[in-house]
Formats: C-alpha cells, structure tokens, sequence
C-alpha cells in the first residue's frame, strides 16, 4: 500500500467523539485500540487530556472536530447538548454521519434525525447497553436505529464499542429499546434497595442481604424462560393462562408488602405503584389471569382520556 493509499484509508477509518465523560472516554480508548484515528471534542477541554496522551487528536472547536471525520459519534447529557455544540458548525454537516448515543425520548430521537437531514447528515440513534468499563468487551452491545445503507456503513467502525444491533429505520426505535431497557434497570435498582431497607429494620446489614437479593433478581429471566417455551408469545397473542401466578395471588402479595413497608415506615412509592396494577386487573374481572395481565392497566392507564 502506497502512501497516498494508506492516507486515503485512514480518513476512511477516522472517528470523532464529542463528549468525553466517562462513557466517551471509553468509546474513545476503545477505537484507539481497533486502529482508528480518533479526534475528540469536549465543553471542558482538560478531559481530553486522558484520551490525548493515549493518541486522540484534539479539536479546537466543534467544527473542526466535525471536519475531521466522516463520522461523529455524540455521548452527551442529552439531545439538546447536541444542539447547543453543534448550532455553531452546521456548514460542517453535510455528507458526514452523526451517530448519537445519548439518552432522551424517542420522540426527541426523530427530531433530531429530522435536523441532521435538514443540513445534509445522515443520522443514528443509539444505546450502549453496557456501563463504561465495560465498553469494547464480548458482554458489550449497542442497539441502533436509522437507514440500513448507513447502518451497513458504519458497522465496522462501530463494531468495537460493542456487538451491533439494528433494530429497523425509525430513529426512534433504538432510543426506545433503550429506555425500555433501563426501565427495567431502575426499578430493579429501587425494588433492590427498598428490599435492602426493609430487612435493615429488622438490624440485617446489606453485605448480608444483597447477595440474597441480587439472587432472587439473577433467577427471574430463568424462571420466566422456564414457563414459556417463547418468553412473550403468550403476550403478544393476547392470552393470559392462569395455571401458575394470577393476578388474585400476586396481587395478595403486593398488598402484604404494601403492608409491611408501612409497618415498617418505608416509602410507598414503588410498592403502592406496583399494587396498583394488580388491583386494576382484579377490578376489570382478570383476577383469574396469569400475572402478565397488568399489562393492561399500563397501556391504558386511568387518567387517559378517550374519543
């Protein structure tokens, strides 16, 4: 390969990153070690001095980070950051590809696919699965949405940061995936420590009930799997067999740790959250179904209006 060759190769490959907190600082250490020449952008510019001393290149401005990459990947607070940085180099836009992986709505996602186009970029959206650290590792995945050709495009260059999952052309599908992925994330996290809260009343330390929690939450995708041969069928044809957990005996159970917690003086947030939706079942004649008919209360909830 001659010179010019090799050049032409590396602009190719190039990568910018703008937005350096610890995700993008990984995503950055992460191209750098697949072989990609990686510019980097940040409001604060002492956060680069990492990713710099291990071989990113610093822009000055958010433009000239544009500029030297055909592809810009954004990990910011949110979608208005990407606004806020690149209002001021727009002309820079057009042919390149802007791949944003910070969290917003879905709805926000769309919009911004909408403004990308509007000054000639291509646009994904998407969702790193994963927590910094474990960026760029096997357990590592990213799920994104947006054009197939530019999908198809990009995945090799993205391909290091995690394994590729593309979920279809609507911008906003990827960013749905991935608040729907964290919905399950954070109240999981609450209903560990309200678990963890209420057993410390009764003197019992965390370092003792964690690994007893974290245990019964390792267990719900095999139990879920176990009583489904294809977890979900049964939803999405709309069947709710009560032979194992109906609505009536989990809704017992709700009650009684609506209970407890009040015996106990705990917050009632996610406890009388989570009761609701079983008493909502049983008020609408579903106390016989399976447990999964709550779902109906959540798609239509009590304060929707209708026609």
């Amino acid at each position: 390969m001659n010179e010019q060759q090799n050049h032409t190769t590396r602009q190719d490959s190039a990568v910018t990153v703008i937005g350096l907190g610890p995700m993008g600082q990984a995503m950055t250490r992460t191209l750098l070690t697949a072989g990609h020449p990686v510019t980097v952008w940040n409001r604060t510019a002492g956060r680069a001095d990492g990713v710099v001393a291990d071989g990113a290149t610093l822009a000055a401005t958010p433009g000239k980070a544009v500029e030297a990459s055909d592809l810009v990947i954004l990990s910011l607070t949110d979608y208005q950051a990407m606004y806020d940085i690149l209002d001021s180099a727009t002309a820079s836009l057009a042919g390149r590809t802007l791949v944003n992986l910070s969290s917003d709505t879905p709805d926000r996602t769309r919009k911004a696919a909408t403004w990308a186009a509007g000054h000639g970029a291509a646009f994904l959206t998407g969702g790193v699965m994963v927590p910094a650290p474990m960026v760029g590792t096997e357990a590592a995945h990213v799920y994104y949405s947006g054009p197939d050709e530019v999908m198809e495009n990009h995945r090799a260059a993205l391909a290091p940061i995690g394994t590729p999952k593309h979920l279809g052309e609507d911008p906003g599908l990827a960013q749905m995936m991935y608040q729907a992925q964290l919905a399950v994330f954070l109240t999981t996290l609450s209903a560990l420590m309200h678990a963890t809260a209420m057993l410390g009343t009764a003197g019992m330390k965390a370092g003792e009930t964690l690994p007893e929690l974290l245990s019964s939450a390792d267990s719900i995708g095999a139990i879920l799997r176990a009583a489904e041969e294809t977890p979900g069928a049964a939803l999405d044809a709309g069947e709710h067999p009560g032979d194992l957990s109906t609505v009536t005996m989990m809704g017992a159970t709700s009650d009684h740790i609506v209970e407890t917690s009040t015996s106990l003086g705990l917050d009632l947030a996610l406890p009388l959250a989570v009761q609701s939706h079983y008493r909502r079942a049983i008020e609408n004649g579903h106390g016989g179904d399976n447990w999964t008919r709550i779902i109906d209360s959540i798609r239509e909830p009590r304060y929707q209006t209708r026609d």
